[in-house]
């Protein structure tokens, strides 16, 4: 069984009985404790609010007996069940050798983490272990975090998995493991895993979600991000949900990086790029400060190591008190003593305007290294609605970024091209005008972009079926509308390269 930590925090179960936590599955399986199975037994709405840690409409519809009802009460709102009553859905001798259940009183027993299903992007039964109260949307919710407790996933979790590259590697590492999501769903496409975190206990609690998902076991290292990897150590995919908490010192591990402003993001991304195999991914979360007087995309796209391509997206943008507000939050500070929470609220403004930090950035950064004599930068905020998963999308961008790069104006207009699926052309204009003001190309998927073109980029778009090269669209285009074939063909490739830049043109074949 697993000891209490420094901080004195409670034990954990057994990481190394996997032939428990395989009997633990099968159990919860059996009950339909599944992201399925809580849906149908607590309906839309009680399940909503479990997800805004509010517990009461769950634990009103668990009021019965019954397998499943007991899973949820006992796992996911920390409610103290009956011996008996559990020991006809568990294996509760073995439970609580190993740690997952404990005695409560003479003839109970309760959980001694929160187990959360999960659905796998391939309907996969996963579960999610994670330290008790400490499930985003769980029974405690989040706030007033012990030093070293492990969360459970969260949107920015599933948010990195979503935007992943999912294609089968050698190799990948998970900086900050946490509680294994990324690894979870790195280990069933890549041969090795290796995931590092700074905090054991999060990696006590990784070994437990690869077991209870029934996947197969990672490396686990315990180290700050790449100190516990090796020199000659390479990779084909790094991700990390890093501690990117911008904030005065290192008091919660789980969200605090412990270096100034947002040196931890930066300096992850630059050394990722020697860990990197060739064509190889690196995938990050991160804030990023607003600094007066400096541009933020020349900020962040400082950051990109030599020999990588990158695509970097803002999301959000908070100024200083939001930030700071949204982080005092988190760690329940709101609820103790007015003055203490001044006195932290002060602190984190006096940070901010020593580094004449403006603003706080959120968002994506995506490495891919390559052999390119110019790599390519893309910095842009986009911080509209998108259609998750995103993981082809962003294999889909670096796979345009090779082909503009390997074609020239000339042999950009010797290319053939067919309009993306999903997207449509809005034409905008004042009702029964003759014609439109502009017309706009919409992405229905993906980034989910929209562009505004000119009368010869919407007919070019609208006719790209793949049959025709482009300078033969453009010779016809120009015939139609009276200009000069030559001058069309000179002022039009840049139109063409931003459409199949954003994703709105494909190379046909």
């Amino acid at each position: 069984m697993g000891g209490v930590t420094d901080s004195g925090l409670a034990p954990l179960p057994a990481a190394d009985r996997t032939d428990v936590a395989a009997r633990l599955r099968d159990a919860l399986l059996a009950a339909s404790f599944t992201a399925d199975g809580l849906l149908e037994l607590l309906g839309a709405p009680a399940y909503a609010a479990l997800a805004r840690s509010e517990t009461v409409p769950a634990l009103r519809a668990t009021r019965g007996d019954t397998p499943l009802e007991t899973l949820v009460r006992l796992f996911l709102l920390q409610q103290p069940a009956p011996h008996a009553r559990v020991a006809d859905v568990l294996p509760v001798p073995e439970c609580l050798e190993t740690g997952w259940l404990t005695r409560a009183g003479s003839d109970e027993v309760t959980a001694t983490v929160d187990v959360r299903p999960y659905g796998g992007p391939g309907g996969e039964d996963w579960f999610i272990v994670s330290d008790l109260g400490c499930a985003v949307g769980g029974a405690g919710g989040i706030g007033s975090h012990e030093e070293g407790v492990v969360l459970g996933v969260g949107g920015a979790s599933t948010t990195l998995a979503g935007i992943t590259v999912r294609t089968p590697v050698g190799a990948a590492l998970d900086l900050g493991a946490g509680s294994g999501i990324q690894a979870l769903h790195a280990v069933q496409h890549a041969t090795r895993v290796t995931a590092t975190d700074l905090n054991p206990r999060a990696l006590h609690i990784t070994a437990l979600t690869l077991a209870l998902s029934g996947a197969p076991a990672a490396d686990l290292r315990e180290g700050s991000l790449f100190t516990p990897v090796r020199d000659d150590e390479t990779y084909d995919l790094i991700v990390s949900n890093p501690p990117f908490v911008i904030s005065p010192g290192a008091r919660l591990t789980y969200r605090d990086g412990g270096m100034g402003g947002d040196d931890l993001c930066r300096s992850l991304v630059q050394q990722a790029g020697e860990r990197l195999n060739e064509g190889g991914f690196a995938q990050f979360l991160a804030n990023w400060q607003h600094v007066a007087g400096e541009d933020w995309q020349d900020r962040v796209g400082s950051w990109v190591p030599r020999g990588c391509d990158a695509w970097i997206v803002q999301r959000e943008v908070q100024d200083i008190t939001q930030y700071a507000e949204l982080w005092l939050r988190d760690a329940g500070d709101h609820r103790g003593d007015p003055a203490e929470y001044q006195a932290r609220y002060d602190a984190w403004l006096d940070e901010f305007e020593a580094r004449k930090v403006r603003a706080v950035g959120f968002g994506w950064i995506t490495l891919r290294r390559t052999g390119a004599e110019v790599p390519s930068v893309t910095v842009e905020e986009w911080p509209h609605p998108v259609e998750q998963p995103l993981g082809d999308a962003v294999r889909a961008h670096f796979a345009r970024v090779d082909y503009l790069r390997e074609h020239d104006d000339a042999a950009l207009l010797e290319g053939h091209f067919r309009l993306a699926s999903e997207v449509v052309q809005e034409q905008v204009g004042l009702p029964g005008a003759e014609d439109p003001e502009h017309v706009v190309l919409r992405q229905h998927r993906g980034m989910r972009r929209a562009t505004k073109v000119d009368t010869v980029g919407a007919g070019f778009a609208g006719v790209c079926d793949g049959s025709l090269s482009a300078g033969r669209i453009l010779d016809a285009i120009a015939q139609l509308v009276g200009e000069d074939p030559v001058l069309l063909r000179d002022r039009t490739p840049a139109q063409i390269r931003l459409l199949v830049e954003q994703g709105f043109l494909e190379p046909a074949g």
